[in-house]
């Protein structure tokens, strides 16, 4: 199987070329009600790893089967490279496609199974077997093609799976959770087998998932769905970092979440007076006045207790209701702000400065790790 040059990363000042796949205005109703893809659009850059992520329902699963052909849109259109594939069938769209269920053939041999989408084509049989047998080695599965899927392992069916998505070299690959059915240990070694398969090769996958630490290790980019919209478009690190509203912030890892009010606005940033009295500092994410009631988001991992907390531009008093120990590091849950499940992650190394449940000490964190929204 050839291998593809992976597209060259953007200079500064740079942008990447976009539009390989564009769904522009695409809406989706299953009942003529209800929409469960509503006013989407967006671009997916060639050679990309593109993830949607989003909980149940959120319509990521349905926008990767539009894009798929499985379903068509009732509103908008989907391009594929510049061309319109929304009325184009299934197979004609030379797009390959993974499931969580493997969907391998069981009556028939791994290569067999391998080789089918070129058997579809109508490709000469030596054909056949020598890219079904490059497509197994490019998977780690060189001298299984004669065994069945039922002999194999689900990590070695998801294999074959993607080795079936990929022996006749697609435009794109859609994966739709095919890592859900796995065990954790597994699902892990997968998600980085897939991540240096899509870097060797420079593919363009798409990606759909509920779970939100694969898609911050496999994606370039992240589009988070809820209720038919996405949410946010970035990086990894610019969504955890920078969440742009309170849906994104908690489902991206770990987040704590305090109530208050704004007691100034200033240019960036803003005074919080939390519901306990405790006043504070943070980035406006939201225009703000002073009056208005807000959502401050903060991580668990940016917050410092006691002597670690000196020389934090916010400083304030909680007490250490419970103490969770994580091996690599402890979780503290601290009575603070208003709240009574304010959680602190504290590394290994410091776990000596770690106060007894019942005490109250000091916390701090900067103020560019507290994230100030306006409350719904």
């Amino acid at each position: 199987m050839q291998q593809r040059e992976t597209p060259p990363p953007a200079q500064a000042g740079q942008a990447r070329p976009e539009g390989f796949v564009r769904f522009a205005d695409v809406q989706k109703t299953f009942d003529g009600e209800t929409l469960v893809v509503r006013d989407l659009d967006l671009d997916i850059r060639q050679g990309e790893f593109l993830t949607m992520l989003g909980p149940s329902g959120s319509g990521k699963t349905t926008t990767l089967m539009m894009l798929a052909g499985f379903e068509v849109p009732t509103r908008g259109d989907i391009s594929l490279q510049g061309k319109s594939i929304k009325d184009l069938p299934p197979h004609k769209r030379d797009i390959g496609v993974v499931f969580q269920n493997y969907a391998l053939f069981p009556h028939m041999t791994v290569e067999e199974n391998v080789g089918f989408p070129l058997l579809a084509r109508r490709r000469p049989k030596a054909e056949i077997a020598m890219r079904a047998a490059a497509a197994l080695e490019m998977v780690r599965l060189g001298g299984f093609g004669k065994r069945r899927p039922q002999e194999l392992s689900g990590g070695q069916q998801q294999r074959v799976a993607l080795a079936r998505a990929l022996v006749f070299e697609p435009k794109l690959v859609l994966m739709d959770e095919p890592l859900g059915a796995l065990d954790k240990q597994l699902r892990e070694h997968m998600q980085l087998e897939i991540k240096h398969l899509h870097a060797r090769l420079g593919i363009t996958i798409v990606y759909v998932t509920h779970d939100q630490d694969e898609a911050l290790t496999m994606s370039d980019r992240i589009a988070v769905f809820s209720n038919g919209r996405i949410q946010q478009l970035a990086t990894p690190r610019q969504l955890y970092e920078e969440p742009a509203n309170v849906f994104v912030a908690g489902f991206i890892g770990e987040n704590n979440q305090l109530a208050g009010t704004v007691v100034a606005a200033e240019a960036g940033g803003c005074r919080i007076r939390t519901s306990d009295g405790s006043e504070v500092g943070a980035t406006a994410v939201d225009p703000l006045a002073a009056g208005q009631g807000v959502l401050l988001s903060i991580r668990p991992e940016s917050v410092a207790v006691g002597l670690r907390a000196t020389g934090r531009q916010n400083r304030v008093s909680a007490r250490l209701l419970e103490l969770i120990y994580h091996g690599d590091h402890v979780r503290l849950r601290t009575a603070l702000g208003g709240s009574q499940d304010f959680m602190i992650k504290v590394p290994r190394s410091e776990i000596d400065g770690v106060p007894s449940v019942g005490e109250t000490v000091t916390v701090g964190w900067d103020r560019r790790d507290c994230r100030a929204f306006l409350a719904g």
